[in-house]
């Protein structure tokens, strides 16, 4: 099975958005670092660690992960977002 999700980069950094309910459903809610970010009922995981403890469970589950990449060259605006908090 393959899961596709977005993957949002500027020249920095980059960030996987996901809903906080497969979080909470893989059990990893609380794994996830104030390094990403959230908005509303979505949280974008940041690529270094955060993107890496998600891929692994959705391993796990036996769910590959396909990514939709939208760039900017600018700085982008996940940025300004809220810190992830669990």
């Amino acid at each position: 099975m393959e899961l596709k999700v977005k993957l949002y980069t500027d020249p920095g950094h980059g960030w996987v958005a996901v809903k906080r309910k497969l979080l909470d459903e893989l059990g990893i809610a609380d794994k996830i670092t104030y390094f990403s970010y959230q908005k509303g009922k979505t949280v974008y995981l940041e690529e270094d660690c955060d993107l890496s403890t998600f891929a692994t469970a959705m391993n796990l589950k036996g769910i590959i992960l396909k990514y939709d990449q939208k760039h900017t060259n600018n700085r982008h605006p996940i940025r300004s977002y809220e810190n992830y908090r669990y």
